[in-house]
């Protein structure tokens, strides 16, 4: 699905941004082009740095914000496939500045949707939180909504060839902003602060996070929202794995923060079906049927009332793999 295609990411100097652009290189040799879009020079400068046009002549950089439409529609001029990564992220910053996170997560979706629609653009992933399931904050919020406007885009495409899909997945670890940086970063103090002990959430590596975007440009229909299946943690255990002597001190729940985290309500589970390694929360309203979708694909219904949330999901890591996920994928000072 890549050789010889163009290829546009949002956000593109973001974790997930840089981890797609290494494996498109690595994979994929013969991709035609591939364009990093983003609003930040430093970032795009830094990016070049590690990934130079003399040695990656496909690589294309262009300075640009979701929130305008005409740069879009000319960064995405001659593009097949788009990755959209941009938005707005931090929960308490969305929470003190809402309508920001509104004109980046829900409008920028939006400008991105026309400018796909009037491009030839052939693919669009987009990806989503587990903080859109059942929503508790802004930042939730804006990518549910998000959520609906690329699952909604399918329905205006008249005889484009353009699928808009979604992938929906939990934290991803150690990226920025996350909590094992910020544990990492305060070991040295002897104190990690927890928010409530029994805390979970969903963990995904970027490289898994990757190849299930890639899996989505090359299996997707348009209109699903997919959702790996994924092990939980306990924010106990991650603070035991970053610093076993350290003391863990509760410090409250933040604004718009959830105990455990939800990818799949019981309100989806009419809709959901079973891929084996991902589940997908079809549209209710679209262009195929649940029918068609489970005969062609081998997929299988959920059963009713079936929800998919972090407190209840049958695989826990436990410290000892938590420890070796994170000697892994995360760079940092631990405290033994």
């Amino acid at each position: 699905m890549l050789t010889d295609k163009s290829i546009l990411v949002t956000g593109g100097t973001g974790s997930f941004g840089k981890a797609f652009v290494r494996t498109v290189l690595e994979r994929y040799p013969e991709v035609r082009r591939l364009v990093i879009f983003s609003r930040d020079e430093l970032k795009q400068y830094e990016m070049q740095q590690v990934f130079p046009a003399s040695q990656f002549p496909c690589l294309r950089y262009f300075i640009g914000d979701v929130r305008d439409e005409a740069r879009l529609r000319r960064a995405l001029e001659g593009i097949d496939i788009v990755v959209h990564a941009a938005a707005l992220k931090q929960v308490p910053a969305a929470e003190y500045n809402p309508f920001e996170c509104i004109k980046t997560n829900v409008l920028g979706a939006q400008n991105l949707i026309e400018a796909c629609l009037s491009n030839g653009v052939q693919r669009v992933v987009a990806l989503s939180t587990d903080k859109a399931a059942a929503p508790v904050n802004l930042y939730g919020a804006t990518k549910l909504c998000s959520d609906k406007l690329f699952i909604a885009a399918n329905n205006i495409k008249g005889n484009r060839d353009i699928r808009f899909s979604v992938v929906r997945y939990g934290n991803v670890m150690g990226s920025r902003g996350s909590v094992i940086p910020f544990f990492l970063e305060r070991v040295r103090t002897g104190v990690l602060p927890i928010t409530d002990p029994r805390m979970t959430r969903f963990n995904i590596s970027l490289q898994e996070g990757v190849d299930m975007v890639l899996w989505s440009i090359n299996n997707a229909w348009g209109g699903e929202v997919l959702v790996p299946k994924i092990p939980s943690y306990r924010i106990t255990d991650v603070a035991t794995a970053v610093g076993a002597q350290c003391r863990q001190e509760i410090v409250g729940v933040r604004p718009g923060e959830k105990i455990h985290e939800e990818m799949i309500t019981a309100s989806d589970s009419a809709s959901t079906v079973d891929l084996g390694d991902y589940y997908a929360i079809l549209p209710m309203a679209g262009q195929f049927t649940l029918e068609e979708y489970c005969a062609q694909t081998g997929a299988k219904l959920v059963e009713p009332g079936f929800a998919y949330d972090s407190g209840t999901n049958p695989q826990f890591l436990s410290v000892g793999e938590l420890r070796g996920l994170i000697a892994h994928y995360v760079d940092g000072p631990t405290a033994d």
